[in-house]
């Protein structure tokens, strides 16, 4: 990254941060600090294990998101998917399996180099957002995921959850439900999911059980060649 690159990043961190506290300061539950007033650090860095190998053949972890976000679902082409199960096939051995994509929390993240305003941003202990305030829907970041995680919210939205805002015009992905991270619960498709393939913790924790767990298998990141450092990782791929 150019020097040039960095003092524009670093700009419209400070940027972000204080229109921000002038805009919704009740609202900053994404950024600086978390519920229990206990401010994010880099000390952590928040990640899963997935075992694509355990995976079921549900979407228990997809409604499980849809249901914990406000999310429709899917009904129609233009409704926004936190989480999607993509379908795999090796054609020479005919492997087949499905795996959970999402945001894949990138610690290099490409929507937040491409976002003109700062709106797309990377927390202290990994987890990758949007601020809604400052998105203008250019949709920039979605042409820059290498994983198709984000969508564009295209319609009127109505009944909103409050600790997870939305809105029309703006685009989103998964939070890693950073609204049940920040109460110290884990997200809501590691919870659901039947046979615990969806595996939760702080990479950063020699200690934690995803990062025994990491050091003790062969995991995958997807697209590793793009040199993301992705906070998800594959079991069995």
């Amino acid at each position: 990254m150019s020097d040039m690159n960095e003092q524009r990043r670093q700009f419209l961190k400070t940027s972000v941060g204080a229109a921000a506290v002038a805009v919704a300061p009740g609202m900053l539950m994404f950024d600086m600090a978390r519920g229990d007033t206990e401010p994010v650090s880099s000390k952590v860095r928040w990640g899963m294990l997935i075992n694509t190998e355990n995976c079921a053949d549900c979407d228990k972890c997809v409604k499980a998101c849809n249901k914990e976000n406000g999310l429709s679902g899917g009904l129609s082409p233009t409704d926004s998917q936190w989480i999607r199960k993509v379908e795999l096939k090796d054609m020479r051995t005919e492997r087949s399996l499905a795996l959970p994509m999402m945001c894949q929390h990138c610690e290099e993240p490409p929507c937040v180099d491409v976002c003109p305003t700062g709106a797309s941003f990377k927390r202290a202990d990994g987890i990758v957002l949007v601020d809604k305030h400052l998105c203008i829907g250019c949709r920039y970041c979605m042409m820059a995921c290498p994983y198709k995680a984000r969508s564009f919210v295209h319609e009127p939205l109505h009944d909103q959850k409050p600790d997870v805002p939305r809105g029309k015009g703006t685009v989103e992905s998964c939070t890693m439900c950073v609204q049940r991270v920040d109460a110290g619960k884990i997200p809501a498709c590691a919870e659901a999911c039947p046979n615990k393939s969806i595996l939760f913790g702080n990479l950063n924790d020699p200690d934690s059980e995803v990062a025994k767990k990491i050091r003790t298998v062969a995991s995958t990141q997807i697209r590793a060649d793009l040199g993301l450092d992705t906070g998800l990782r594959y079991q069995g791929l």
